[in-house]
C-alpha cells in the first residue's frame, strides 16, 4: 500500500524506550501502525524516536475576549481585580472582524501548540451583542484544515437578570452554537439560571458546559444541584463545568465525595490553572490560597476531569499563548504532583480525557481513527510536561499543519 504519510521510527505513549513503530496514513485515517512500514509514501517523515501523541484537546477557552487587556486600562489595584467590568465596559467596542483577528491569532497558537480540537466559549448579551459569535464562526470553516471547532454560547453577564440574553443565545443556537453554557454566578437566582440552561439544553438536544462555583466556599456548590439535574433529565456524559475553586478549599474528605458524586452522575470538571490561580485570594495578604483544585484527588473517585487554558491576554489572565503543555507543567506545580504516575495522569488531562469530554469515539492513535497527530520534541509523556517541550509537527487527518524547528545553537568556530 502506497500511503499519503508515513511517520517513521514513532515512540507511541508507555511504549518500551526500543518499540518504535510507522504510523501509515491514508485518506485522512491511521491505516497501519506496525515496525517497518517501507518506505513508500508520498510524505515521509522521520520521527527518530520522538514521541506521537494525538492531537491535544482543548475544551475550554475564550477566543471572542482574547488579547484584549492593551485596551482594558490598567487594574485597579489587588483587590478585587475588577475584570468582569473591565471586559464588560469594553464589549460593545467589538466588531465582528474585530474579534475574529483577535481570535484568529490566539487560534493559530494553539494549532502550532498542537491542539486539533476545541471548545471555545462564546460570549452574548446586551452590550456584544452577537457579533462575538459571528466572528468566532467564522473560523470553524475558515481552519477546518487545521483543527475541529465547536462553539459553546453563554451569558457571561447573567441570564435572568439581562434581559434580552436568552433570545441571543438561542439565536446563536439555532445559527451554528452546539453546546450551551452558563455563568450563574452572575444570576441573583443562581439555581434559577442553571434550570433554565438544563430546559434549553434539552429543548435543542444539546450539551452543557458551565462556568461553576467560583469562590471559597466548598459548603455552598451549585455542583450538588447540577449532579441532580443531570440525572433527572438523563444528561450524563454531556455536562461539564470549568474552574469549581470551591473544591480547592475542601478538606480531603469532602474533596473524595465530590469526586464520587461527579462520577457517579457523569459530571465532569475542565481545571483552568492560570486564571484561577490569578484571580483567587485576593482578600489575603499572606499564606495567599491559589485555588486550583487537585483534579487528580477527583479522578481518584472516578471522576473524569481535564486541564485547559480559559483567558488568554486579557484581564482575567494577563498572559499566555493557548499552549496546553505549558498549562500541564503549570497545573502539576500548583497541586504539588511531580512523581512520574501523576504526571502521566495529566497528560490524558488534555488529551484523552478531554476528547471523553466532547464524545470523541475516534480519538486516539489507532487504526481507523482520523490521523490527529503531533510530534513532540521529548521520549515520553512525562518528560514533556517536566520540560515544557514544544511540538514540533502536526497533522490534521493526515495533512500537515504546521512545522517548528528545534532551536540550533551556533557554537564559536
Amino acid at each position: 500500500m502506497e500511503f499519503d504519510l508515513l511517520l517513521r521510527r514513532a515512540r507511541l505513549a508507555d511504549a518500551a524506550p526500543d518499540a518504535l513503530v510507522d504510523i501509515g496514513v491514508k485518506g485522512g485515517t491511521i491505516a497501519a501502525i506496525a515496525p517497518d512500514l517501507g518506505q513508500d509514501a508520498k510524505e515521509v517523515l522521520d520521527v527518530a524516536g520522538g514521541f506521537v501523541s494525538p492531537g491535544f484537546v482543548e475544551t475550554h477557552i475564550h477566543l471572542d475576549k482574547s488579547c484584549i487587556i492593551d485596551r482594558c486600562g490598567c487594574a485597579p489595584g489587588r483587590n478585587p481585580h475588577r475584570a468582569m467590568e473591565r471586559v464588560s465596559a469594553v464589549k460593545n467596542t467589538f466588531t465582528v472582524e474585530d474579534v475574529n483577528a483577535r481570535a484568529r491569532a490566539t487560534l493559530e497558537r494553539a494549532i502550532s501548540h498542537g491542539t486539533t480540537l476545541m471548545r471555545t466559549h462564546c460570549e452574548v448579551d446586551p452590550l456584544v451583542g452577537i457579533r462575538g459569535f459571528h466572528g468566532v464562526k467564522a473560523l470553524v470553516d475558515a481552519y477546518k484544515w487545521a483543527i475541529d471547532i465547536e462553539i459553546c454560547v453563554m451569558p457571561q453577564e447573567g441570564l435572568l437578570d439581562n434581559p434580552g440574553t436568552e433570545e441571543l443565545m438561542v439565536e446563536a443556537l439555532k445559527t451554528g452554537a452546539t453546546v450551551i453554557g452558563a455563568a450563574p454566578n452572575y444570576d441573583r437566582d443562581r439555581a434559577g439560571q442553571i434550570r433554565r440552561i438544563f430546559e434549553l439544553a434539552r429543548e435543542f438536544d444539546i450539551d452543557i458546559d458551565m462556568h461553576l462555583d467560583s469562590g471559597t466556599n466548598p459548603d455552598d456548590l451549585d455542583l450538588m444541584l447540577v449532579c441532580e439535574l443531570t440525572e433527572k433529565m438523563g444528561w450524563q456524559g454531556r455536562v461539564a463545568f470549568g474552574h469549581g475553586t470551591k473544591i480547592a478549599s475542601a478538606t480531603p474528605a469532602r474533596q473524595r465525595e465530590i469526586g464520587k458524586r461527579m462520577a457517579d452522575c457523569g459530571v465532569s470538571l475542565a481545571v483552568l490553572p492560570a486564571t484561577d490561580l490569578f484571580l483567587m485570594g485576593r482578600d489575603q495578604d499572606h499564606d495567599i490560597r491559589r485555588g486550583v483544585v487537585d483534579a487528580h484527588t477527583l479522578m481518584e473517585q472516578g471522576a473524569l476531569c481535564n486541564i485547559s487554558t480559559n483567558n488568554v491576554q486579557n484581564p482575567f489572565t494577563p498572559f499566555g499563548d493557548a499552549q496546553l503543555i505549558r498549562m500541564a507543567n503549570l497545573y502539576c506545580n500548583v497541586i504539588q504532583r511531580g512523581d512520574e504516575a501523576e504526571i502521566r495522569k495529566t497528560w490524558d488531562m488534555f488529551t484523552a480525557n478531554s476528547a471523553k469530554i466532547l464524545r470523541r469515539k475516534d480519538y486516539g492513535i489507532a487504526v481507523g481513527n482520523p490521523a490527529d497527530l503531533v510530534v513532540v520534541d521529548a521520549p515520553t509523556p512525562v518528560d514533556a510536561i517536566r520540560s515544557i517541550s514544544p511540538v514540533l509537527a502536526g497533522f490534521k487527518r493526515g495533512r500537515r499543519s504546521f512545522t517548528r524547528q528545534r532551536a540550533e545553537l551556533h557554537r564559536p568556530g
